[in-house]
């Protein structure tokens, strides 16, 4: 071995000096390739000169006037209501017409969807059905315009990105140019959709990211806070459009953690320093977005005063302050044996007690209990007293239901008293049934329930139980359980509703065993105003945000039923599979979900390559071969690796999820994969000439252009027979003409 090639057996031998990274030198000053292996040239021509000065602003003008007529053209060709359109329309709706409404996704992507509306002269009135043609009255292309405008966006943010870590200008366009000419990217844009949001915020996260990367080595300084809030400001946006946001915030937070752990190991940063580190990320990555994410819900309970489809999601006391609501319309306001009562579970997400004719496939095989958010008769019951209590007269003086009485709780459309016995429930198996038996005379003392008051939201008076501000538990005497109903819900056999059981453990905290009373009914007590009190913003915001995370957990796929649009993980990555937007028939402008072949299966490839190229220097740096500087590993790190990390931490929990999905997820993925394939291309092709370079950028330059060009019409739309567009069908699976 020769000393050119640093004799050494093994990295090993180098000593700890050599195979240490050098994390202070590489602060100094960002990695440049094209400056490290490219020779002096000669000097450009003036015009060159000029456009490379410039070229950070002519780039990214350009790219973005070819993005706006690829997201404008032909935008309102279609005039139905195209695939998703149907919901986030609707939803849009709700905010003009100022209706309670509840959806999985938190609010800020719909709230701009109502905007769209407000600003194109909309009044609501639209109930978007799928498919439905849109009346002369709904602007729905201004609408779309709209929301395909952060679409336009999405690529000079793209193309600062690049910059910002640091690729070579040719990378930089090609990254630019493989989200400008992403067919799925382009399509998804021109629609009524949350997706083109979604994908805006978490590019504009991650370029802050990047840029206060960029600005490590001055901290403190003006721009440093500037970019570390706004990086904050965007993770609360883009969380607030969906969730999978989230997977967004977690890239940062790794860096972050990074980042602290470095300066913690700098013995020379003052413990001063350091905590000034540690405090100005906590208030812009943390608080920042937490208030972001809060404000917008915040905004949403302000404009939604109305009463809505979604009441029931709430509690009782929040539907009771809502405009138009019956929730506590003119109900007695103290609770009295023979009134009638609906039970509101105050867990978050809870539902109303509920029961209905059919009974359980096992177990007791007696009457379903289940609690249910969809209003109905099925969820009224009758308040009696116990058996052991002399026979009730209902034309006697009342009597007030208050804290240690036992009383039944008789279903009011089937006759049967709620029940519980030492039978495990159906799915939760720790705990007791609860079923419904009997009726008025038949029973026995396993239908008694004692009433345990939690809190009074009006009244220390725990003497009586009180609509809506009366917290309270119901025991059962003969068990020593509680009725509980937490967010477990049942197989199909339930109606996928909410298991209700008898839990053994006694924990009066447990805000599954708390309820209420929404609705009363009793002739013989005077009308009250139980709406008077307000529900307080954090509980309602909390309440509010475990039932999107419990509905979206219950979106699974359901085995009943053939789902033509769901497709797997597995086979996004490859492009198996497309989606259709809309009905296939002739006379419609069709769409289709699909991407841009190069861009897909380059961008997987360059996931795999990219392992390669880490594993390659990590063989040769064992070898004791020194390859790299500590500017080119830092670069490796943060402008390979992350990119890398953030497509993980995008694809990988769809791997695991149980829920139903679509090809749409795995775009703010797709993003990541676009960013590795840059790193992968730039890193490659550094070393060879100058012609060789810009020979293989433009032959990917053009391969992605063309492929977009081939694809067009799945973008702008396709009239007539399907048929006609075969030639597009490269594979069954995408299904464009079959």
């Amino acid at each position: 071995m020769t000393s050119a090639d640093t004799a050494f057996a093994s990295g090993r031998q180098q000593g700890p000096d050599v195979r240490r990274r050098n994390v202070g030198e590489a602060l100094k000053g960002d990695f440049d390739a094209s400056v490290a292996t490219t020779p002096r040239s000669k000097k450009a021509p003036k015009h060159q000169s000029t456009f490379d000065d410039w070229e950070n602003v002519l780039a990214p003008l350009i790219l973005t006037v070819f993005s706006l007529f690829i997201r404008l053209y032909r935008i309102g060709l279609s005039n139905i209501v195209t695939w998703d359109e149907a919901h986030f329309g609707k939803f849009g709706s709700h905010y003009l017409k100022r209706e309670f409404y509840f959806d999985v996704h938190p609010p800020l992507g719909k709230m701009l969807v109502g905007l769209s509306g407000y600003l194109a002269g909309y009044n609501g009135s639209f109930e978007f059905k799928s498919g439905e043609t849109y009346p002369e009255e709904v602007n729905y292309t201004f609408m779309r315009v709209f929301n395909a405008l952060f679409g336009v966006v999405c690529v000079p943010l793209a193309y600062y990105t690049a910059r910002e870590l640091n690729f070579r200008k040719p990378t930089v366009w090609l990254v630019a140019l493989m989200v400008l000419f992403e067919n799925s990217y382009a399509t998804i844009s021109r629609f009524i959709l949350l997706d083109s949001m979604l994908l805006c915020f978490t590019f504009t996260t991650t370029l802050c990211w990047a840029r206060f990367h960029r600005l490590r080595a001055q901290s403190f300084s003006v721009e440093w806070y500037v970019w570390l809030f706004l990086t904050g400001i965007s993770i609360g946006c883009v969380c607030s459009v969906k969730l999978v946001g989230l997977f967004c915030t977690a890239l940062v937070g790794l860096y972050t953690a990074e980042d602290l752990w470095n300066k913690f190991g700098d013995l020379k940063m003052p413990k001063v320093t350091l905590a000034h580190h540690l405090f100005a990320r906590v208030v812009c990555l943390i608080v920042v977005p937490i208030l972001v994410y809060m404000f917008s819900f915040y905004l949403h309970f302000l404009i939604l005063e109305n009463s809505g489809p979604g009441d029931a999601q709430m509690s009782s006391l929040f539907q009771a302050n809502l405009r138009g609501t019956e929730v506590g319309r003119d109900s007695p306001l103290e609770l009295a044996l023979g009134s009638r009562v609906t039970l509101k579970n105050m867990g978050y997400g809870g539902g109303l007690l509920h029961s209905h004719v059919q009974t359980y496939p096992e177990g007791s095989n007696q009457q379903q209990i289940t609690c249910y958010h969809h209003k109905d008769a099925n969820n009224d019951w009758f308040i009696y007293p116990n058996r052991y209590e002399p026979e009730y007269n209902p034309d006697g003086d009342l009597k007030f239901v208050g804290d240690g009485d036992v009383i039944r709780l008789i279903h009011a459309q089937t006759g049967r008293n709620l029940h519980s016995h030492a039978i495990s429930a159906p799915v939760t198996k720790a705990d007791y049934e609860v079923s419904c038996y009997g009726n008025t005379t038949i029973g026995d003392d396993k239908d008694h329930w004692a009433v345990e008051v939690v809190s009074d939201a009006a009244s220390r008076d725990r003497s009586r139980v009180r609509t809506l501000t009366t917290a309270f538990r119901l025991r059962h005497p003969s068990l020593g359980c509680y009725l509980r109903a937490g967010n477990v819900n049942l197989p199909q056999w339930g109606f996928k509703q909410i298991e209700t059981t008898c839990v053994k453990e006694n924990k009066p905290r447990d805000v599954y065993t708390h309820w209420n009373v929404e609705s009363h009914v009793n002739e013989k007590l005077p009308p009250g105003d139980p709406g008077s009190y307000k529900s307080p913003f954090i509980k309602d915001f909390i309440h509010l945000n475990v039932a999107m995370m419990t509905s979206n957990n219950a979106l699974v796929p359901d085995p009943d039923k053939q789902d033509d649009l769901a497709s797997k993980f597995w086979q996004w990555p490859l492009l198996h599979v497309g989606l259709r937007m809309c009905s296939w028939d002739d006379n419609v402008v069709k769409y289709f979900l699909l991407g841009n072949p190069l861009v897909y299966w380059g961008s997987t490839a360059s996931l795999a390559g990219f392992g390669l190229i880490v594993l390659w220097y990590l063989i040769r740096w064992q070898r004791g071969y020194v390859d790299l500087s500590p500017k080119e590993i830092d670069h490796i790190h943060y402008s390979g690796v992350y990119p890398v990390i953030g497509w993980v931490l995008h694809y990988f929990p769809f791997v695991i999820m149980a829920r139903v999905t679509y090809v749409h997820h795995y775009y703010p993925a797709l993003y990541f994969a676009i960013l590795s394939a840059g790193f992968c291309v730039d890193w490659l092709t550094r070393r060879l000439s100058k012609e060789l370079q810009w020979g293989i950028y433009t032959v990917l330059y053009a391969a992605v252009v063309a492929l977009f060009t081939v694809f067009r019409a799945i973008v702008f739309g396709m009239e007539g027979s399907n048929q006609q567009w075969a030639y597009l069908n490269w594979f069954s699976t995408w299904r464009i003409a079959n």
